[in-house]
């Protein structure tokens, strides 16, 4: 069993809020750190609204919390039943107790319009990721390069081979636009859906350009941003947004789109192994974006955006905290230096610390200004201020 980070997040939550939701896309691992919290609790009843029979118990579901009132209640896939947060709020309201719902949702807050309107000040949200660098590197067969060529899903990364792999994610992918988008009430054709995650794929770290995609697909700038919306809501992509300083330069305004699992990217792209990968041109998006989601996940209270002025000065990812901002740049090479324009983009902010995550196996000071990281030690920084704080001292 690999212990997720999220564990004592959620304990913790139960202890502040009658219904702690635990969010993310399908088969990350919510149902298994689900069953693991309340294993040894043996006041939880736990429904798998996927299944009919359990789907059934709730045909009034009124009357299945007033039959339950001295249970806890654990319900997957809350998404096929929304409905059900009308009814929760009089079950919270009358017994006032924290922890007295878990739920599991594979749709984003924003989707769940209902929870945030229905259960506002009841309701914790944790969005569980797929499996994070930090969470496998104690495991005897971790390998950074195969958990960037398969992903983080549980069932892609633990397969037996990489063949293996790639059928399961293909499998996901296909699932994911024949039956989890339509699920959601969302009248897109799945041939639609599946051109569209490959025009995603191809422009890996790209700036969007939505009305480009819309003329590829035949339908209007609006459908086009309607539907990435959806795939950002069901954590499948992500969208950078820019960092628009009020400065003089002028700088893009488009955000850039990754798609956030790296293994579900090299399935759309077909990249079977690690060798076919550094000889594809999405090599330095993939690490890019790999390199992101590993380190969003251990980030609190920090803004993400990218900075990229008329002149081309960019940061890859630039954090925010209050009046502190560090920019962190992503190289392939494994011996990386900073560019002039690293440089001109840290002179236009002001920014005075900076780092590059490489493929190297050392970490070290390229200057006063410029720290040069592995991406398992700059994992190792984050964890132990907790995401707090970022220093090259640490």
């Amino acid at each position: 069993m690999i212990d997720r980070l999220l564990y004592n997040k959620t304990i913790e939550f139960q202890g502040i809020f009658p219904v702690v939701a635990i969010l993310g896309p399908r088969q990350c691992g919510k149902s298994t750190l689900a069953r693991m919290i309340i294993s040894s609790d043996d006041s939880f009843v736990y429904l798998d609204l996927e299944k009919q029979s359990d789907l059934n118990k709730l045909n009034d579901p009124e009357l299945f919390f007033k039959n339950n009132r001295d249970k806890n209640i654990c319900i997957d896939e809350i998404q096929l039943k929304p409905d059900l947060f009308r009814a929760m709020r009089p079950a919270v309201d009358d017994e006032r107790k924290n922890g007295k719902f878990l739920i599991l949702g594979s749709a984003s807050r924003d989707l769940l319009k209902q929870s945030a309107e229905t259960l506002a000040g009841r309701i914790g949200y944790l969005e569980l990721t797929p499996f994070g660098a930090n969470e496998l590197k104690s495991t005897s067969e971790f390998s950074l390069n195969r958990h960037w060529l398969r992903g983080g899903f549980p069932q892609s990364y633990l397969q037996r081979s990489d063949k293996a792999s790639d059928s399961w994610r293909e499998n996901f992918i296909r699932t994911f636009v024949e039956r989890d988008v339509p699920q959601l009430g969302m009248n897109i054709p799945s041939i639609t859906s599946r051109r569209l995650l490959s025009m995603c794929a191809h422009n890996q770290g790209q700036l969007l350009n939505s009305s480009r995609l819309g003329e590829s697909l035949g339908t209007s700038y609006h459908t086009v941003q309607k539907y990435l919306d959806l795939l950002e809501q069901l954590f499948i992509l992500r969208s950078l947004q820019p960092y628009t300083p009020n400065i003089r330069k002028r700088v893009v305004k488009s955000p850039k789109i990754y798609i956030r699992d790296s293994g579900i990217l090299h399935a759309i792209l077909n990249i079977e192994d690690i060798n076919a990968l550094m000889g594809h041109p999405v090599f330095g998006p993939s690490w890019e974006g790999y390199c992101i989601e590993n380190i969003l996940t251990h980030l609190q209270g920090w803004q993400p955006y990218f900075y990229r002025s008329s002149s081309g000065n960019e940061i890859d990812l630039l954090l925010e905290k209050g009046d502190r901002r560090v920019a962190v740049e992503f190289k392939t090479s494994t011996a990386p230096k900073p560019t002039r324009g690293l440089y001109q983009a840290l002179n236009d902010l002001g920014i005075e610390e900076a780092w590059i995550i490489a493929q190297t196996e050392d970490s070290y000071p390229f200057n006063k200004r410029v720290h040069i990281s592995s991406l398992p030690d700059f994992l190792e920084i984050l964890v132990k201020h907790r995401g707090s704080g970022l220093t090259h001292k640490a």
